[in-house]
Order: structure tokens, then sequence, then C-alpha cells
């Protein structure tokens, strides 16, 4: 059977959540167990009370799998169910997006039938364990794996601003620190005196003194006609000289402001940057000293300053082309970041899995394992 090729965009869906998986699977089962219900009323009602009771069985069994049957044609052609459409799920073939096709998809639909209500929902909680456990990454069940499908989430992603094709620098939010201004000195202040016009940039020179009055002129002596005495010399009272006015204060003039005081931490060493080292699973080793890209094939945009092209190999098409990017940023963190792949990027940091989001940077540590599809790569910091 021919299936149409898929949209251009089907194969770049990411893997569906297992929280909308659920919800898809419960809608899924009321409309279907609402069916059954409906038949065994309508069996019971006109079949059984007439004692058709064989009838009325086979009304009822035939119902069931008539219901499953049209379920997985759906499944199969188009990759949807009620519940799927209603969560924006779609079930496809894995690595080309393609349907799966009626045949996986009845095996699909039978092995989670099995594995629901004749197990008491415990198969169905081995189903979601198996694809939590998923070592690709993409959430594929025990079922999911039998029939080589994969559920994607198909809603519209959400509109964003175009993009600048110039490069961006990977700012480690995290790790930034706020270091204050150095404290500068304040202005040396100017006096100026009361009554005189303020100085200018130059020193003024000091008046001179008041030149002192001439002394008086002696007194001129007669011949005294007779023994009289003399009258006593009239004395011309001088006038006391003012005392010179003190020269003015020097007017100080204004040098330039004191240095601040030097920082401790300005004046010690800046330590060296920590050197960052990758390994891959496929053996593949070297140190980061640049902006570096992982894929199938990676390729960088126009005008990025890329060092290390990484192109690995997978075995089950769960790389994309140009997977993911990581680097050493300027305060020497090594930061890693998807770059929207079909799959998406799993950091491992002491057992404890998370998954990275597109186009956000996350800081690696020593001893981080990083997942890109089914490749893996191990961090560690040199000394």
């Amino acid at each position: 059977m021919n299936h149409p090729a898929p949209p251009p965009e089907a194969v770049s869906y990411p893997a569906a959540e297992l929280d909308r998986r659920f919800y898809a699977f419960a809608i899924d089962r009321v409309v279907a167990w609402g069916l059954f219900v409906g038949a065994g009323y309508l069996a019971w009602r006109y079949l059984f009370d007439d004692d058709k009771v064989g009838a009325g069985i086979g009304a009822v069994v035939g119902t069931v799998l008539l219901v499953s049957l049209v379920f997985a044609v759906l499944l199969g052609v188009a990759g949807t169910s009620p519940g799927k459409a209603l969560v924006g799920l779609r079930v496809v073939r894995d690595g080309d997006g393609r349907p799966i096709g009626v045949s996986k998809a009845l095996v699909r639909t039978a092995v989670l039938g099995m594995f629901t209500l004749p197990t008491l929902g415990l198969g169905l909680a081995t189903l979601a364990w198996t694809a939590v456990m998923d070592p690709g990454g993409r959430r594929r069940g025990g079922h999911d794996r039998m029939s080589g499908a994969v559920v994607v989430d198909v809603r519209p992603a959400p509109v964003v601003e175009a993009e600048d094709d110039r490069p961006h620098a990977i700012v480690n939010l995290t790790a930034m620190r706020l270091r204050p201004a150095p404290p500068v000195a304040p202005p040396v202040p100017v006096p100026a005196p009361s009554g005189r016009p303020a100085p200018s940039g130059r020193p003024e020179p000091a008046p001179a003194p008041p030149p002192a009055p001439a002394p008086a002129p002696a007194p001129v002596r007669t011949p005294a006609a007779a023994p009289t005495p003399a009258p006593a010399p009239a004395v011309v009272p001088t006038p006391a000289a003012r005392p010179a006015a003190p020269p003015p204060a020097p007017v100080p003039v204004p040098g330039p402001p004191a240095a601040p005081p030097r920082s401790h931490r300005a004046t010690s060493a800046t330590p060296p940057a920590p050197r960052w080292r990758v390994t891959f699973d496929t053996g593949e080793t070297f140190v980061v000293d640049g902006l570096a890209l992982v894929g199938r094939r990676p390729e960088a945009r126009a005008g990025e300053p890329v060092t290390h092209l990484v192109p690995l190999r997978s075995s089950d098409m769960s790389l994309s082309k140009t997977h993911a990017q990581f680097q050493v940023v300027p305060d020497g963190a090594l930061v890693v970041m998807d770059r929207g792949s079909t799959n998406g990027s799993v950091v491992v940091r002491q057992g404890v899995s998370k998954s990275l989001t597109a186009g956000r940077p996350s800081t690696l540590v020593d001893g981080d394992t990083v997942r890109f599809g089914d490749r893996t790569m191990t961090v560690a910091k040199d000394a």
C-alpha cells in the first residue's frame, strides 16, 4: 500500500510528552468502552430477553472487533484516533514520518489491548515504564518498538519573531557576578573670599604696602633777644601710619582627584581559565576551545564562527542534521544548547535525566553525560 509522502515538517516534530499520551489513551478508551457498553445494552434489551444468548454474545463481540478495527485503520492510515486528534498527537513511522500502515497498527492495537484489561493495568504501567526508560530519549514504549512507530506532537509551534542571521554569543546568566564600581574621590571645594571677585585659575600677586608718610620738618630756632625762656617748639602731630594690610592667603589650586584605592581583586592574579574535555561514545575526544556543532551532518549558519564540527552516525536516525551546540563562555563555564532537534537532547547528572529546551543554554559540570539521540557525550574538567 503506497502512502503519500509526509509533509516537510513531519520529520521535525518533537516526541510527545507522556502525560499527553495518557490523556489521548484515556479519551480513546472512553469512546471505545462507551460503544461497547451501548452494544451490550442493546444486545441485552433485544436479544438476551428473547433467549437469543448466542446472538447477543455475537453482537457484543462483533462490536468490539469492529470498533478495534476502525481504530486500527485510522491509526495506520492517518496516524490518529479520537483522543490523539483532540490533544494534538500523531503516530508515525520511526525515521521518515510516514504512516505506519494498517498491519503494524493492528499489531500495536493488539499489544496495547492485551496489556490493558487482562493484566488489570499492570501491563499498561509496564509499557509506560518502557517509554520512560527509552535509551533514545524519544519515549517509545514496547508497543511502539514492536510496530516501528513513534508518537509525535503535531501542535503548531508558537509564532516567534525572525532571528537575526548574525551570530550571537552565548551568555552564561547563571554564572555572572555583579561587581561594584570603584569609589570616586569628591572634588576639592575652593573657598572664595567675601567682597572680592571669584579667583581665576591663576594666583594673583599680593598688593604692595602703602608708602610711609614723610617726616615732619624740624622746628626753626630764633636767637633770643632777652633772657626770657624760649617758647617750646610747636610740635606738629604726625599722623599715625596705618599698618600694612596683610597679604591675602594664597588660593589653593585644584589638583587632579586622588586616585581611588586599588582593589585587592584587581591586583590579584587572574586564575587560568578551566579546560573542558568532551568524549563521545564513538571514541572521539577533544578539548573545547570554541563553538562546536554536533549532528549527523552539522552545518554552521552564515557568519557563525564554528571551531569544531562533530558528525556522528546514528543507527536509528535519532540524530538531527545539526542537533546541538556547545562552547566555553567567557566566565569559563561549558554551556550546551539544543538547536531544535527532532528527538531532543538530555543531560544526565548523577543518574538524573533532564531534557533540554530548544534554544535555551544549560550549564554543564564535571561528570555530566549528554545524550544526543542514540549518541552520548561525557564532560570532564581538566586540571
